[in-house]
C-alpha cells in the first residue's frame, strides 16, 4: 500500500531552513527549496520515515542529520550527526519543541511543535484519510482503511501502534506532553492536515493508550 507521504519544512527565524520527513527530491523540489532558505538540518522523525534521506545529504552535504532513535541501528548505512531526544537542539529550541514517543519496539517517532504557528508536526501517531484524501487512496488502501482497520474518516494512530503500545507509562508521559502544547493545528505524514478541535481529536485517537 502507498499511503504517500507530507514533507515539512520549518523556517527558522534566521532563516535556516529544518527538513522533517525528506520526500523524493526532483529538480524542481530542490529548486522551491532553494527559494526558500539554506537547507541546515535534515530529521527523520520516526521508524519508517528515513527513505530519503540520504538523497537528501547527497543534495544538501553542508546540513546536520537527526535520526529518531533506533534508527542508527536499523539503517547503519546513513551517516547522521545526531539522535533525536527529549531536548530540542538549543539552535531551534527558541522555536520547536519536542518530545519521543517510545510506542511500540518497532514504531518509534518524535513528535515536533512549532512555536510560533502553534503547529503539531507528526508522522505516525496520526493518520487522517478519508474522503478528503480519497483522490491519493486506491481501491487497496479504501478497503484496508474502512474494513479493516476501520480508520477511515477516522483520525487514528498507525495500525502498527493500535496493535499494542510499549511501556504504556512512559508512552502517556509523551502523550501528555504533546497535549499540553495546546496545538492549534496538526500536520501529519500521511492525510488531512487538521485545523480545528485538535487536543480534543488527538485525545480521541489515543484514548485507549491514555486510559490503559
Amino acid at each position: 500500500m502507498d499511503l504517500f507521504g507530507r514533507m515539512t519544512i520549518i523556517r527558522l527565524e534566521n532563516g535556516d531552513l529544518l527538513i522533517h520527513d525528506p520526500c523524493k527530491i526532483t529538480d524542481a523540489i530542490r529548486q522551491q527549496i532553494d527559494d526558500i532558505g539554506p537547507v541546515k538540518y535534515i530529521v527523520a522523525p520516526g521508524s519508517y520515515h528515513h527513505l530519503f534521506v540520504m538523497d537528501f545529504q547527497a543534495k544538501y552535504p553542508q546540513a546536520e542529520t537527526f535520526l529518531c532513535p533506533g534508527l542508527e541501528r536499523k539503517r547503519p548505512d546513513i551517516p547522521f550527526d545526531w539522535i533525536l531526544g527529549n531536548k530540542p537542539d538549543p539552535r531551534w529550541a527558541n522555536e520547536i519543541d519536542q518530545v519521543v514517543v517510545s510506542g511500540t519496539k518497532y514504531m518509534w517517532e518524535v513528535a515536533f511543535f512549532h512555536k510560533p504557528s502553534k503547529t503539531l508536526i507528526l508522522v505516525d501517531l496520526l493518520e487522517n484519510i478519508g474522503d478528503d484524501y480519497r483522490h491519493h487512496a486506491n481501491w487497496v488502501l479504501r478497503f484496508w482503511w474502512k474494513f479493516v482497520f476501520r480508520m477511515w474518516n477516522k483520525p487514528k494512530p498507525a495500525p502498527e501502534y493500535q496493535m499494542g503500545w510499549g511501556n504504556k507509562q512512559i508512552v502517556q508521559t509523551a502523550l501528555h506532553k504533546i497535549l499540553g502544547w495546546q496545538a492549534e493545528r496538526v500536520i501529519i505524514a500521511h492525510g488531512e492536515t487538521i485545523e480545528e478541535g485538535v487536543n480534543d481529536i488527538l485525545s480521541e485517537a489515543w484514548k485507549k493508550v491514555l486510559k490503559a
